[in-house]
């Protein structure tokens, strides 16, 4: 049988039972020193969340103005071809002031995770090398920086730049997700820029300016929650996750076309390179056969070198 309502109490409780006073009187004698206990606590959690934000508000100098972040696979670290790219980055932070940090995988604890996963923490390790950069360039090992007169700062960061630009109102993954790019974010207002290719976010190339959204979307980024998600694309689709889900992320991105950093070798994946791009990338290239990473390289080499001694 089920009732409508709780079945009535008894009307015959049984006696009141009084407490002992002895609990009323400790709790009492206690009080003033819980209460001066908790006081105490409170103050030091806003003295020391009070120096935190007035620390990550310190003045950025810019100095050096970009760091240029490239991570390299541990089986061909020592090869001609890694070689030629590690000069290829070298020579143009050389000319024009930029800092550098060329890592390998193994360089970081990643406790199992896809090595591709390692391009995150060198990211959080170039922003605590270099804590007065303005910007972080990374751009992946299988590229080349083509064009030597283009400055990470004026030719994709500017203000000016990013409004004329990036897209807004973009599906983040094509072809038509739901969440789209803010169609009112401000050039000025941008602090993490990326590109789509034909499946989805590329993380070959992108740029996020120094701060402490930087190092909240890193620490994000590479939370131990994502990378045991086992993606099929480990980092880059923890990415569009994170991208989808949090407002907070997408409200700093700006999604811009492929060919200002992320320009490919070849059409069948995404824009191709032409000349003038800032760089290169040889997208899904092998470690060997005619399609190698080597062997693209090889085609664009005596190109950048070209380029690089003219300017």
């Amino acid at each position: 049988m089920h009732y409508a309502y709780p079945p009535r109490k008894s009307s015959n409780p049984p006696p009141y039972l009084p407490r002992s006073s002895r609990i009323p009187r400790i709790r009492k004698s206690h009080l003033r020193s819980i209460a001066l206990l908790v006081l105490a606590i409170f103050g030091l959690v806003w003295l020391f969340s009070g120096r935190s934000r007035h620390a990550g508000r310190r003045t950025i100098t810019g100095k050096p103005p970009v760091v240029l972040v490239t991570v390299f696979d541990d089986k061909i670290v020592d090869s001609l071809y890694t070689k030629n790219i590690r000069e290829n980055r070298m020579q143009y932070a050389e000319k024009h002031g930029y800092g550098t940090l060329i890592a390998k995988t193994s360089d970081y604890n990643l406790n199992g995770s896809p090595t591709s996963w390692a391009k995150v923490v060198a990211m959080r390790h170039a922003l605590t090398k270099y804590p007065d950069c303005k910007y972080i360039w990374y751009l992946d090992q299988n590229a080349l920086i083509m064009n030597p007169h283009l400055k990470v700062e004026d030719y994709v960061m500017s203000g000016s730049k990013l409004e004329s630009s990036m897209f807004k109102d973009l599906p983040v993954v094509p072809p038509d997700s739901i969440i789209k790019t803010f169609s009112h974010l401000k050039g000025n207002d941008v602090e993490f820029v990326l590109t789509q290719d034909k499946e989805g976010l590329a993380s070959s190339s992108f740029v996020i300016k120094n701060g402490e959204w930087a190092i909240f979307f890193l620490d994000t980024w590479f939370d131990p929650l994502y990378r045991s998600y086992n993606f099929q694309k480990a980092e880059t689709h923890a990415l569009e996750h994170i991208v989808q889900w949090h407002p907070t992320i997408l409200s700093k991105l700006a999604i811009v076309p492929q060919r200002i950093i992320n320009a490919y070798s070849s059409n069948d994946h995404g824009e191709q390179y032409k000349d003038g791009d800032i760089a290169i990338v040889f997208a899904r290239c092998s470690n060997t056969g005619d399609k190698s990473c080597a062997k693209e390289a090889e085609r664009f080499s005596q190109q950048w070198r070209t380029s690089f001694s003219r300017a």
